[in-house]
């Protein structure tokens, strides 16, 4: 059932029996002979024209409504968009008076495309020379995060950055530790899931692999893969990990994005990730490894406005 069909049911109810007693009472005047019947006639099509027209818009704001972070976080064919940015002297030459509305001015920009686009944000100043923070877009079209940075870069922040990389690629569904191929090691990650703390940092680390990789047989990547896997099931508690493919969408092979607490136990993840044989046929991990805070839009800005 679309979200109009029920979420304005007594909306429609109540207006509906409005009109319908008018009707009624027009009905029996009529009979009557009242002679102001076609007065209340007028006035009766004015009501309903005003009805219909605020059920219509009614209806128009329902189909508006914001995208579901975690279904959208969730489901696959979603495109994942990662664009970091460098803030230029510029935008420091700007009053502070007007940059502490900087933050408000882009929250407007997320809100007008909070029905296509959503929108995370993460301070990476102090942690990478290459920029001040990270914007990560998830969206159902690459041109709805398209429409939402157009709209950003026009912004008083968006107009004083440089934006010093963009990555895309789109969420899949298992590709080798599947229920059929691989059951026990599915089951196993199954049952190992992120229970520590709301984490505090994100790592987004793009990865490619050699033509060698590409051309091995399925039996061959999937017992790389289980030997890739079985390691990183002690970390799993502390760390979440997300898996984009972007092979022909970008110029890698892979997105992953981690977030996690425990920095101490993500090190010790990679260190267990460089200890398989799978990582021979990488020809890129990282280059750049992009960490970040995880903060909202706004503290992201205000931090930055300061």
């Amino acid at each position: 059932m679309h979200q109009c069909d029920w979420c304005f049911t007594p909306v429609r109810f109540l207006a509906t029996g409005v009109i319908l007693e008018s009707l009624n009472n027009l009905a029996l005047r009529y009979r009557e002979g009242d002679n102001t019947v076609n007065k209340s006639k007028r006035i009766l099509t004015a009501i309903v024209g005003i009805g219909l027209m605020g059920m219509a818009t009614l209806a128009v704001a329902a189909d508006k409504m914001m995208v579901d972070p975690a279904k959208i976080l969730s489901e696959t064919n979603v495109y994942g968009l990662y664009n970091t940015f460098k803030v230029q002297p510029s935008y420091y030459q700007i009053s502070m008076a007007d940059r502490s509305k900087a933050a408000a001015e882009v929250e407007a920009v997320v809100k007008k495309h909070s029905d296509s686009v959503f929108v995370q944000a993460y301070l990476t100043r102090g942690f990478k020379s290459e920029s001040d923070f990270l914007l990560r877009m998830h969206a159902y079209e690459p041109a709805a995060a398209q429409a939402f940075l157009t709209d950003f870069s026009a912004t008083s922040l968006g107009r004083n950055s440089k934006a010093t990389l963009a990555l895309i690629g789109v969420t899949k569904g298992l590709n080798h530790t599947t229920k059929e191929k691989s059951p026990n090691l599915l089951n196993a990650l199954k049952s190992t899931s992120y229970s520590a703390d709301a984490p505090k940092y994100a790592f987004v680390i793009p990865i490619d692999k050699s033509p060698e990789w590409w051309n091995k047989t399925e039996k061959e990547k999937l017992a790389m893969m289980e030997d890739h896997t079985i390691p990183t099931l002690p970390y799993l508690v502390n760390v979440k990990r997300k898996l984009y493919h972007s092979t022909g969408l970008d110029d890698t092979d892979f997105i992953t994005y981690f977030e996690t607490s425990d920095l101490v136990a993500f090190n010790n993840l990679n260190i267990a990730l460089h200890s398989v044989s799978e990582m021979l046929y990488n020809t890129r991990y990282g280059d750049p490894i992009v960490m970040g805070t995880i903060m909202s839009v706004t503290d992201v800005v205000e931090a930055i406005s300061k």
